[in-house]
């Protein structure tokens, strides 16, 4: 039976598909079609032959075994093939070869998304806000000729997504869902923060900077820890750039959240102090290394502004410094310690 082979191959060269891989679908999809018809035989195999353009359906009959004192039930033998291809089967094959092609070229497709998509997990992309009716939890964000979904989860809370706006995300995953390739991205990501830096930065780039750890409360308040691996360079200053321009680009990507930079240090008591900025400790006691606990003495008049509105400030200082931080007043630890020595 006629079957515009030649056609479909060169359809399939375009797209990039191999013509082996698409005569083995074919060949498949057919016999299965076969099957489906009345009286079909229940062993058949497909031929195509491209240079003429034609398929054929060779079947082949079950011949029951002769039973034996050994083998009682013996498995049957197929005969001889034969051509049954049915006569009318003109139409239902063309229709399952247009599926075959369709679901080709999807996989084709998603492929080719997914191999451009794969290296981007871990990065910085930007795209265009695609409001999806039929899908109101989630954010599609348009990248190229491909949508990202940015799910309720990665969101910013308070965060507005408006249609056709520009936004910068994060990837935080590339992988093969049900409906082809997924790419999941994050405006909530801490990760999001410090690619947004590197844009910014070049200390960062280069390696004379570090960014040691990040501790975020998306749409709030972000701490970020910084060192320098190279002499006489100021990471804080980096960072902030000349009249605070670098972390001001970086803010304007991230709404009304506020950042803060301290100094990293090896030394837990002077890293705990410098976390709990913009408050002052005039001295962090490590209560114990192994289950990182330690005490930050702070004065009265700073107390507040060390543990933050509704905690936030403490909270994310201990986040970002993997410790957990007890903070108690300087004035009421000196008169304790003054009462100890008389």
């Amino acid at each position: 039976m006629e079957l515009d082979l030649a056609g479909m191959h060169k359809l399939a060269a375009e797209q990039g598909i191999d013509p082996e891989a698409l005569d083995g679908a074919l060949a498949e999809a057919l016999r299965l079609a076969y099957l489906k018809t009345p009286h079909a035989a229940k062993h058949a195999r497909v031929e195509l032959d491209d240079r003429a353009g034609t398929f054929t359906v060779w079947a082949a009959d079950e011949i029951p075994g002769t039973p034996t004192e050994e083998d009682p039930h013996p498995a049957p033998t197929l005969g001889e093939e034969y051509d049954d291809t049915p006569k009318d089967f003109g139409r239902l094959a063309a229709a399952t070869a247009r599926q075959v092609i369709t679901q080709l070229f999807r996989r084709a497709e998603d492929e080719r998304v997914f191999g451009a998509f794969s290296g981007q997990k871990g990065k910085l992309i930007t795209g265009i806000v695609q409001q999806d009716v039929k899908d109101p939890s989630n954010v599609h964000i348009a990248v190229g000729d491909v949508e990202a979904i940015l799910p309720r989860r990665e969101q910013v809370p308070g965060e507005r997504y408006r249609h056709g706006e520009r936004l910068r995300v994060y990837v935080v995953n590339v992988g093969r869902g049900l409906k082809g390739p997924e790419i999941i991205v994050s405006r909530s990501h801490p990760e999001l923060v410090r690619k947004l830096f590197e844009r910014e930065v070049p200390e960062l780039v280069s390696g004379a900077v570090s960014i040691m750890a990040i501790a975020r409360e998306a749409g709030a308040r972000t701490k970020i820890a910084v060192k320098a691996n190279t002499d006489g360079v100021n990471p804080k200053g980096a960072l902030i750039g000349p009249g605070g321009a670098r972390v001001r680009a970086v803010m304007e990507n991230l709404g009304p959240e506020k950042i803060d930079i301290v100094d990293y240090s090896d030394d837990p008591a002077k890293f705990v102090a410098s976390a709990l900025s913009p408050a002052v400790a005039t001295g962090v006691q490590v209560i114990s290394e192994k289950n990182k606990t330690a005490i930050a003495f702070i004065h009265d008049d700073q107390l507040s502004l060390a543990i933050g509105k509704e905690g936030q400030n403490a909270r994310l200082a201990a986040k970002l410094t993997g410790w957990k931080i007890g903070i108690e007043s300087a004035e009421a630890h000196a008169k304790k310690v003054a009462e100890q020595g008389q």
